[in-house]
């Protein structure tokens, strides 16, 4: 079956939990929410998942659709100690965002004077300093990819270290999906490097629609295709009515 570019995203956003076992897994955007539930019923299935509010299902369920069976309640307090005990993987959007992972959701323009007004910095120092983090874009520009961050919302890797190793020891940005590719920062000096990018998409789109110089090792594959099994789930199960072809167009 021929995946969407939607659904190349929903697996890419699925791989971030890889490996998290048994740790809340909470994301925002439609993609990194079916990514989370796709990961739960395939191969990551100790995953922590919820109705989207307090709380905890027992199965992951369809975007849009009620909760179900529930095994937990999760208020808000609880949520916040297992983002300071560095129990919970977060996928959060990004207005820009930089080679160094500093994100930014509170302004665009002059912090004086702004010329737009976003969300404020919300949970986001929290949680790029108190558990893992990645980020889903489902729109990768130069608007987005920027050289600098108008307002520092989420640390990256630069700031991180500035900060020494007794504030940021739980600091871990792990990566980045967004309609074109996938990024990291597993690189020397924590700079954003070019992972692979999604069937049908040249290297050179994803460099032109980056304000700012991407690391890129030898030849960069291409994005993993879902299997005919996460296919069906995603179809089928977890997005019946399509909402990602929403977020991301073919």
């Amino acid at each position: 079956m021929s995946a969407s570019r939607a659904e190349v995203c929903v697996v890419a956003c699925a791989e971030a939990w890889r490996g998290d076992g048994e740790v809340l897994a909470a994301a925002m955007g439609t993609c990194s929410v079916l990514g989370a539930r796709l990961a739960r019923l395939t191969f990551e299935p100790g995953l922590l998942t919820t109705d989207g509010g307090a709380l905890l299902t027992a199965e992951p369920v369809p975007i849009g659709a009620p909760a179900g069976p529930a095994e937990g309640w999760l208020p808000f307090r609880e949520h916040l100690w297992l983002v300071q005990n560095g129990r919970r993987h977060v996928m959060m959007g990004a207005s820009q965002i930089d080679r160094h992972g500093n994100t930014n959701i509170s302004a665009i323009g002059s912090w004086e004077r702004p010329t737009s007004q976003l969300l404020g910095v919300r949970g986001a120092p929290g949680n790029t300093i108190g558990n893992p983090t990645s980020y889903w874009i489902p729109r990768h520009s130069t608007r987005v990819f920027v050289p600098k961050v108008d307002l520092v919302s989420g640390v990256g890797t630069d700031r991180a270290a500035a900060l020494g190793p007794e504030a940021a020891r739980f600091h871990d940005l792990r990566r980045v999906v967004t309609d074109l590719a996938v990024l990291d920062f597993r690189t020397p000096d924590g700079a954003m490097r070019l992972v692979s990018t999604h069937p049908g998409v040249p290297v050179e789109q994803v460099l032109a629609a980056t304000g700012f110089e991407l690391v890129t090792d030898g030849d960069v594959p291409e994005t993993r295709q879902p299997t005919g099994a996460e296919l069906r789930l995603i179809r089928e199960v977890l997005d019946p009515r399509s909402q990602r072809d929403r977020e991301v167009r073919a």
